[in-house]
């Protein structure tokens, strides 16, 4: 037995399938032209880096986005952008998570993730059936909230405190190698499916 009682997921690329092209024409459609540069797909820098972490508010975003580009953008209008990297939310994986709570483990999410994305998640517009993320984990790790971001050793020890829970009895699924690395590190068990890839079979040889 491998004593894992504890499976903590990341959201984008593995809950969700994430579109990083879809959300950098979202940006610059809205005059940002260097969207590119400014959004990578594993850890945001600029302040797009400070709204994942927690050092500026929403209100700060939108009004520092606008100043950037030369014209008023507006919070719906940084949601529409935002949610871009939002591919599909396979069923698949949500019935997964649904049939793993089931055997007895404690689900977490662990993202590095910013309000204008969880404003979708945290609705009931999420899964199309009425429920919210909310519904489908234990906890949830936010980095905004945390003040911190992934690959940073701060955040994961965060999480261990306050589950009160020792590393070798987590799985922790991740789509980043190099979260996936620290993690390891860490002495967690870690997967690191590609974004996108069907996960939902192989979790349960790390299992077993």
């Amino acid at each position: 037995m491998n004593g894992i009682t504890t499976i903590v997921f990341d959201l984008g690329g593995v809950i969700i399938t994430l579109d990083h092209n879809q959300a950098v024409q979202r940006f610059v459609a809205l005059g940002l032209g260097d969207s590119a540069q400014q959004l990578d797909p594993y850890r945001q820098g600029g302040i797009f880096g400070q709204i994942e972490g927690g050092d500026i508010s929403e209100q700060q975003f939108v009004d520092a986005l606008s100043d950037m580009i030369g014209s008023k953008v507006t919070h719906q209008q940084c949601c529409y952008a935002w949610q871009g990297f939002l591919k599909t939310l396979p069923q698949r994986n949500l019935q997964c998570l649904c049939d793993l709570r089931a055997k007895g483990y404690r689900l977490l999410l662990l993202s590095n993730t910013n309000p204008f994305m969880m404003e979708w998640a945290l609705s009931t517009h999420f899964d199309g059936k009425g429920h919210s993320i909310e519904h489908y984990f234990d906890h949830l790790y936010l980095s905004y909230q945390m003040h911190a971001l992934k690959p940073d050793p701060g955040i994961f020890r965060q999480m261990l405190i306050d589950e009160q829970i020792t590393p070798d009895k987590i799985l922790y699924i991740d789509d980043s190698p190099k979260n996936v690395s620290v993690a390891s590190q860490m002495n967690m068990h870690t997967m690191c499916p590609e974004n996108g890839a069907d996960w939902t079979k192989d979790i349960y040889k790390y299992l077993e």
